[in-house]
């Protein structure tokens, strides 16, 4: 049961989200003595915390970095998530940030002087009012589904945790993206008889780590990754998987492939759930449900509303263009839209990140 109004916890804003960019705002808020409640529906940086264990990251660390408190790691070079997140979290104790987390916002509603948001923890409904509201909620909170037949089988995932279950196992990979390139390599390196299925003919550097694609090619033109460009599953059985060839278009030409597979993982990509903007009332635009804002400040059409970090690109990136490394930036907005002040350097020398965020607000 939710609590009476007279007991409702109050504060000037709310921020939804606590991966990178929404921990960087509340430490920006806190040292500004600014009062801030913080939720997140999982732990802090909760889908880093899936990725495959020891990945690197594409950005470099400086990029990444927050708060301006540098990453340091034993090779002086990208990081990997376990780091980021043994990072994360030392953020989260040196500013002592109090982070509501497993705790999902479930509801948000304008209120004339605010809003008002209702969670959803483990003990039951609660309530919170908030003059503003922050969604730093990213867009990975689902995968992206192909709604094919077999897609939630035993043997299939959308997830890629560690390359052992695959050991000496047909794996089928469906994707051509990053992910799906640094699974197939680490997992035919463990024994893996690996076959990526890829609707396109060929795989784009944009996509894909510069230090993985030409190992990946190299393999495959070794025949030892199988590679089944232009092709697209229809149906997933437990013996096999029917892909469909496609032409340079895009549509299906009739003809078809029997993929033997024993285990199959659909690398698509992952998508975000857009509920909060819907119920507080910004104008999402689009097949992607981008919501409508203004760039300089990062205020959304619904007044009090703001959006940070990768949720700015609405429910999915088809062609990534918002990264932890060029979200910094959206921080320095909003606090300088909320209280007439960009977010002051940690310590005497500012970070590198923060000069490069400093400099494309200065430049915008």
């Amino acid at each position: 049961m939710i609590q009476p109004n007279a007991a409702i916890p109050t504060a000037e804003i709310a921020i939804v989200g606590a991966g990178p960019i929404g921990i960087e705002l509340a430490v920006s808020l806190k040292r500004l003595g600014v009062s801030f409640l913080h939720f997140d529906a999982q732990q802090i940086g909760h889908t880093i915390s899936w990725w495959p264990r020891d990945t690197l990251f594409f950005s470099t660390t400086e990029r990444i970095e927050i708060a301006g408190v540098p990453i340091q790691n034993t090779a002086q070079g990208r990081t990997t998530g376990e780091e980021y997140l043994a990072y994360l979290r030392s953020i989260v104790e040196q500013f002592d940030l109090h982070v509501h987390s497993y705790e999902p916002v479930v509801g948000i509603r304008p209120t004339g002087d605010g809003f008002l948001l209702t969670t959803q923890p483990q003990t039951g409904p609660r309530s919170y009012r908030a003059r503003r509201v922050v969604l730093a909620s990213g867009d990975m909170h689902q995968p992206h589904r192909l709604e094919i037949p077999g897609e939630d089988l035993p043997h299939v995932s959308h997830y890629f945790h560690d390359v052992h279950p695959y050991f000496r196992r047909r794996l089928l990979i469906v994707g051509g993206r990053n992910s799906a390139a640094e699974a197939a390599l680490r997992c035919w390196r463990a024994g893996s008889q690996v076959t990526l299925s890829y609707r396109r003919a060929a795989f784009d550097e944009r996509s894909v780590k510069h230090w993985i694609l030409p190992d990946l090619q190299a393999q495959i033109d070794l025949g030892m990754i199988g590679f089944h460009p232009l092709t697209a599953p229809l149906e997933i059985t437990p013996e096999h998987v029917t892909l469909a060839r496609l032409d340079a278009q895009g549509h299906p030409t009739g003809e078809t492939i029997q993929q033997p597979a024993d285990f199959v993982l659909l690398l698509t990509g992952f998508e975000a759930d857009m509920t909060l903007f819907q119920q507080a009332g910004v104008t999402l635009e689009g097949p992607n449900q981008t919501p409508r804002y203004d760039p300089a400040t990062m205020e959304t059409d619904a007044p009090g509303l703001y959006v940070a970090g990768t949720a700015a690109a609405g429910q999915r990136q088809e062609k990534y263009t918002l990264f932890i490394e060029n979200s910094h930036v959206h921080v320095g907005r909003i606090v300088q839209a909320l209280t007439g002040q960009w977010p002051a350097p940690l310590g005497t020398i500012p970070s590198r990140q923060y000069e490069l965020a400093l400099k494309d607000f200065e430049a915008n």
